[in-house]
């Protein structure tokens, strides 16, 4: 299993986020790092501002080519080129891609979401060429699909996708909530995908959540990995999401015994 971090991160400012990426430059001095980010509130910003409609389908935004223009400016041109500049400024060795340079993640068309598609694979020879390097590697979810359309690919997706096609051990998805919660509305420092799945069927998982699961489910298809769904506004949000059980929400195909005393632990005393 592959020591590479795989961070994503949402897409909101540069201000909202610094201390991630302090942490990011700290990570990076000793392991591989590859960090996915979003957009999603600074397109739908500029899809308002150019009177573009958006529409969601099940947390995810469906993209016409209008869209994806907006997408693909903002995601490639805009976001992407200030986390390579931000980081550089941290002295971090960084590189601005996409999913479209060197064709490294593999990707199909997500029926009834135009212009969307899913990651089924990665170059990993591609991605391992610039990590070897000392690289760190900050990617915009844009990929080609089968059939060579560009196409907006949902974040946490394109993270999972990359985790999965190297192995990593670690997979951490920076969010606006402190965790996934239970039917009581207690916070789950654990999930296994079993759990997960039964939450998403009950409804107790709904909206945006969805796809972040599916995305982190996908990410832990073998021993020892896991995802972690964090919140990014704690002011140690990486260090935390890395060392401590209790911060956010761990999840593993299979139940651990980490995993119970997490939850126990978060739980506090009966």
């Amino acid at each position: 299993m592959s020591e590479v971090l795989v961070l994503k991160l949402g897409g909101t400012t540069l201000a909202d986020q610094a201390h991630v990426l302090d942490e990011v430059a700290t990570v990076a001095r000793g392991r591989p790092v590859v960090l996915v980010h979003g957009g999603g509130k600074r397109i739908t910003e500029w899809l308002e501002r150019l009177g573009v409609p958006s529409r969601f389908e099940g947390g995810l935004r469906v993209t016409d080519q209008a869209a994806l223009d907006v997408a693909a400016a903002v995601l490639r041109g805009v976001v992407n080129s200030e986390l390579v500049s931000d980081l550089r400024d941290r002295g971090v060795d960084a590189v601005g891609l996409s999913g479209v340079d060197g064709g490294f993640m593999i990707a199909e068309r997500v029926p009834g979401l135009g212009l969307v598609a899913h990651i089924v694979g990665v170059r990993r020879d591609f991605l391992d060429t610039l990590l070897v390097a000392g690289q760190v590697a900050v990617v915009a979810p844009l990929a080609r699909d089968e059939q060579g359309i560009v196409c907006n690919v949902n974040a946490d997706d394109a993270a999972a996708g990359i985790a999965a096609g190297l192995g990593a051990r670690q997979l951490v998805l920076m969010t606006d909530v402190d965790g996934v919660r239970d039917a009581a509305g207690e916070k789950l420092a654990a999930m296994t995908a079993d759990q997960a799945e039964k939450l998403i069927a009950d409804g107790v998982i709904k909206g945006g959540m969805v796809p972040k699961i599916r995305a982190a489910l996908q990410a832990v298809n073998w021993p020892g990995a896991e995802a972690v769904i964090a919140d990014s506004a704690d002011p140690h949000a990486l260090t935390r999401a890395l060392s401590d059980p209790t911060f956010g929400t761990r999840i593993t195909r299979h139940e651990r015994r980490a995993s119970r005393q997490a939850n126990e632990a978060s739980a506090g005393p009966a």
